[in-house]
């Protein structure tokens, strides 16, 4: 597979161009267990406002931190597979054609693969250029301006 996938058709991926993309593994910074395979189809077609992504989650491993965004909304379409989706107190299992919507600010959520095959989802959200993520299990805040991010605990937050 190519490191540097370049897209042949402005405005289309077809199906082909899709598998051939090579996917980024990317592990969350506070969760090792949280390992998603990536194919960035919004980035393959220069989208800059919206994110959509293919994602591939293997057996035994979990999609994110437990977490909830206070700006952007998020949404997730299974495609094959199953899984938990966490979703404030409440679990449920999820599969192939089920919609989960996080409107902002949403419940804390996360997904996780118990099960024998991959779980296949897309996944999309807003690319404002400012958001505040919540990880309330772990009481840390992270604000993200313009790219860059600081992540602060919850106790060295102080009004102002």
């Amino acid at each position: 597979m190519k490191d540097n996938y370049q897209n042949p058709i402005p405005h289309l991926l077809k199906a082909n161009d899709i598998e051939a993309m090579p996917e980024k593994i990317k592990v969350h910074p506070l969760n090792s267990q949280a390992v998603r395979h990536t194919q960035s189809l919004s980035d393959a077609v220069g989208m800059t406002h919206i994110g959509v992504h293919l994602v591939r989650v293997e057996p035994g491993k979990e999609t994110t931190q437990f977490h909830f965004l206070h700006q952007e909304e998020e949404f997730i379409y299974i495609i094959s597979g199953r899984g938990i989706a966490e979703i404030g107190e409440e679990e449920f299992e999820v599969a192939a054609g089920d919609f989960l919507e996080f409107t902002a600010p949403s419940l804390p959520h996360c997904m996780r693969n118990p099960f024998e095959e991959d779980l296949v989802y897309l996944m999309g959200g807003e690319r404002s250029k400012f958001d505040v993520c919540d990880y309330p299990r772990l009481k840390k805040r992270l604000f993200r301006v313009n790219g860059d991010r600081s992540l602060v605990d919850w106790e060295d937050l102080q009004p102002f």
